[in-house]
């Protein structure tokens, strides 16, 4: 985080020196332009590192939300020329390359991390520290918001939620407890939320270092966001417009997020697809990419002392074979 004046909370690149090491241009990439999607460009952080440090890269600057594009845009104003912005979701965007035109990629990379600018200005609670109200959508436009899904949503359906996308251990008394509170009125903050969530855990939670309610909001971002689907979609849609040789970077934060990165990565690097139960390979298949990094990179002490918020940040990348 850089503490700018009116310009506070700009959003530290997490593991900045591993992405621009293992996704920089190389003798591989022809010598020429070397084309970058930053899929998740948030305020530009990993953009604007690539652009000054290499002059052939031109990147496409892709974001949902866009107060943080527009913030990209005036950071990335030198380098004007080498860089178009595109306000959707990297899904959408992956759809829509042909239509649009986009050149295929050498290099892409998502960082799947909020801003700190969302938790501390954006007013859409996004953190049970702030007491406002319940939206969290990265999309403004989207007709769903954490609000609904609190409100609305049947108990039984609440507290699926909270163990899937939450991995809550006590998703049911949370989910029962919101359920008897909005019989009164509406959940409509994120202060009224984690005064319910506080009271519905028992005491020996309360005391752990993750306060009880982080879990709880998680799902619910994830949820009013469709996170994990549209990862998926992301991926997908990414590696199919990657270059051969290209490389992909993945910045994870949480175990969900991860498990998704890691089984896409893992599928594509088997040499065969056949079914267990056949006794020979009859797809004569190959793998699809190599894996760069056996196992995730993660930040150093001083990157987490410097930026406690990395702390759960893991990179894997990998590289296209056909």
């Amino acid at each position: 985080m850089v503490n700018e004046g009116s310009n506070r909370y700009i959003h530290e690149p997490v593991l900045l020196e591993e992405v621009v090491e293992y996704l920089k241009p190389s003798d591989g990439d022809g010598g020429g332009e070397c084309v970058m999607i930053d899929a998740t460009t948030g305020e530009g952080g990993h953009a604007e590192a690539f652009l000054s440090r290499f002059p052939e890269m031109y990147l496409y600057c892709v974001d949902v939300d866009p107060g943080q594009l527009d913030r990209a845009r005036a950071r990335l104003e030198p380098f004007a020329g080498r860089v178009e912005f595109f306000n959707l979701w990297f899904g959408s965007f992956f759809k829509e390359c042909r239509s649009r035109a986009i050149r295929p990629p050498d290099r892409i990379l998502f960082d799947l991390g909020l801003s700190l600018r969302h938790y501390e200005e954006s007013g859409r609670g996004f953190s049970f520290r702030k007491d406002e109200p319940l939206d969290m959508r990265l999309d403004p436009s989207r007709p769903v918001s954490a609000r609904d899904i609190v409100n609305t949503w049947p108990e039984p359906k609440l507290a699926g939620l909270l163990e899937t996308c939450g991995e809550e251990r006590y998703a049911r008394r949370i989910a029962k407890a919101i359920a008897i509170a909005r019989r009164d009125k509406p959940v409509e903050t994120t202060g009224e939320l984690e005064k319910i969530i506080w009271s519905a855990v028992p005491a020996e939670y309360r005391r752990r270092a993750i306060h009880p309610a982080t879990r709880t909001f998680q799902a619910l971002r994830i949820e009013t966001n469709r996170e994990l689907d549209q990862l998926k979609e992301g991926l997908e849609g990414g590696f199919a417009a990657l270059k051969p040789r290209g490389r992909m970077g993945v910045i994870s934060f949480h175990s969900l997020e991860d498990r998704i990165v890691k089984l896409f990565f893992g599928e594509k690097n088997k040499p065969c697809t056949c079914p267990p139960e056949l006794p020979m390979c009859q797809c004569k298949g190959k793998k699809e990419l190599e894996l760069l990094v056996k196992k995730p990179l993660v930040p150093g002490r001083a990157e987490t002392q410097r930026n406690p918020r990395a702390r759960s940040a893991k990179l894997r990348v990998v590289e296209k074979c056909v």
